[in-house]
């Protein structure tokens, strides 16, 4: 086949640090390339390099394109030559149409003037290409992350791509969607896109990807030819050691029930009429990790936030006990006290202040405790940092670097010290090992099973079941707000899980 694309001994160095040591890249006109690598691999840095994020000049090593020497110096150079990355946050304006995000930029116009109408001919068209039914007009805010994505992609039809790269385009997405997304890059290979995808989901990877390249600490370990190819032998080669089991083991050793929550009921916050939690009743037990299993939407955050201090819906009713007595969840702060802790999905947004460096954001929830009379104690909020940062195996250079620069599974590790240090008798877990390596997951796994040894109560919320079963004691199913079954480890199956879902 012929080569589109040969990335030749990349190099690239940050201060103090070598993100990439001598990559090569080489994908073949019209394959699906996936590219794996453990969070901090190099995967995105050289993603970066190819679109020109990092300009030629400030790398060693050559990129040779649709047979030139390619030396992008904007992303506008790169885009020019029909080469499109859709990062994993999407760069939609939520406000506008969609077909005003699609054409944002690239506006269809005469004489300085938007024509609507080819506008929104031309957006049918795409919209078509990628399956999706919606006007070219709808509010881009008002369908779903699926849907987003594939707007994402109907974008990248539109500046004629010839290179498509997606990174983690599933990582927020149910299976149904993540299934529509795959197909899709099934067909635009057919009809002669090439595309190469970074997923951390191997099993995506080999429904796809004709070839995989495997990068470990930012160098070339592997290149794989995709039909047989097992998940072990990928992980293998992400990680540099055998993962026979991908869980864990953990003998539980259940205590007495710490929470217990009964007929919990929440209301949306700006639709009245809209009852997002219906007369919840469930128990977690010290040393238990329990599991809350739903599709996308089904109302597993918006319970788990409304219990955390009443941080989302209104008119919340029911009742919260622990150790068998009712208590104060009404505010955050009352909810810390109580010995409750909440690690969001959404680590970049709710869970760190990105800017600030590791010491910062490990304290941030318990000031109180490396302060004295209202006096921040600098030295003894270090202590506590490098101490979490040891238990965590937190890997960075100092706790003084920006958490904005560690990779997912170690920002992961950042916000469960900084909920630690509240000293929590129940933690929810919600989505902990999202967009991170299966190297990673191990670790937060490993965490999670020794804070449930320690007499912790866990509650996991998670949208992979195989996460479910490999880590929880016992898993509720819930839909459309209210939950639909109960099953322990060993009766439960991703089939019993699903039949619940649709059949209640």
């Amino acid at each position: 086949m012929t080569t589109i694309l040969e990335m030749r001994d990349i190099t690239k160095e940050f201060p103090g640090v070598k993100a990439l040591d001598r990559v090569n890249l080489s994908v073949a006109k019209g394959e699906i390339h996936a590219i794996c690598g453990e969070n901090g691999a190099g995967k995105s840095t050289l993603m970066k390099v190819l679109s020109g994020v990092y300009p030629a000049g400030s790398y060693d090593g050559e990129i040779h394109y649709d047979g030139d020497l390619a030396q992008f110096r904007t992303l506008n150079d790169s885009e020019a030559r029909g080469i499109v990355i859709i990062h994993q946050e999407l760069a939609l304006i939520p406000q506008l149409s969609i077909a005003e995000n699609i054409f944002l930029g690239n506006e269809r116009a005469r004489n300085g003037v938007i024509d609507w109408n080819e506008t929104y001919r031309r957006t049918e068209e795409l919209l078509r290409k990628v399956g999706l039914r919606e006007s070219p007009g709808t509010i881009v805010d008002t369908i779903g992350v699926g849907k987003q994505q594939l707007v994402e992609i109907a974008k990248a039809l539109s500046k004629d791509v010839k290179l498509l790269i997606l990174d983690e385009p599933t990582a927020a997405l149910q299976e149904n969607d993540s299934r529509k997304l795959l197909d899709l890059m099934l067909e635009l290979k057919a009809q002669g896109v090439t595309s190469i995808i970074i997923s951390h989901k191997l099993n995506e990877v080999r429904y796809v990807a004709d070839t995989v390249t495997v990068i470990r600490d930012g160098t070339t370990v592997s290149r794989l030819d995709a039909k047989g190819l097992s998940e072990d032998k990928i992980v293998h080669d992400m990680v540099g050691r055998d993962m026979s089991n991908r869980y864990p083991e953990r003998i539980p050793a259940p205590g007495e029930t710490v929470l217990e929550v009964r007929d919990w009921s929440v209301w949306h916050p700006d639709q009245a009429e809209r009852k997002v939690i219906d007369a919840v009743s469930f128990h977690v037990r010290a040393g238990e990790v329990v599991g809350i299993a739903g599709l996308m939407g089904s109302g597993r955050t918006e319970l788990a936030m409304s219990l955390f201090g009443r941080s989302w819906g209104r008119n919340i009713s029911g009742e919260a006990l622990l150790h068998g007595k009712p208590v104060d969840l009404s505010t955050v702060s009352g909810a810390i006290a109580a010995g409750m802790a909440y690690v969001t999905e959404d680590r970049k947004h709710l869970g760190l202040i990105l800017e600030e460096s590791i010491r910062f954001n490990t304290t941030l929830s318990n000031l109180k405790g490396v302060s004295a009379g209202g006096v921040l104690n600098e030295g003894e909020e270090t202590r506590v940092a490098e101490r979490y940062r040891a238990q965590m195996a937190t890997r960075t250079p100092s706790v003084m670097q920006k958490v904005g620069n560690l990779s997912g599974g170690n920002q992961q590790k950042v916000v469960l010290a900084k909920w630690l240090f509240t000293e929590p008798e129940v933690l929810i877990l919600d989505e902990p090992t999202r967009g991170i390596d299966v190297g990673a997951k191990y670790e937060i796994y490993t965490i999670i099973n020794a804070l449930a040894a320690q007499g912790k109560a866990v509650i996991m919320i998670s949208s992979e079941m195989p996460e479910l079963l490999g880590m929880c004691d016992r898993i509720y199913v819930m839909n459309e707000g209210a939950f639909v079954g109960e099953l322990a480890a060993a009766e439960a199956s991703q089939e019993r899980i699903m039949s619940l879902i649709v059949t209640e």
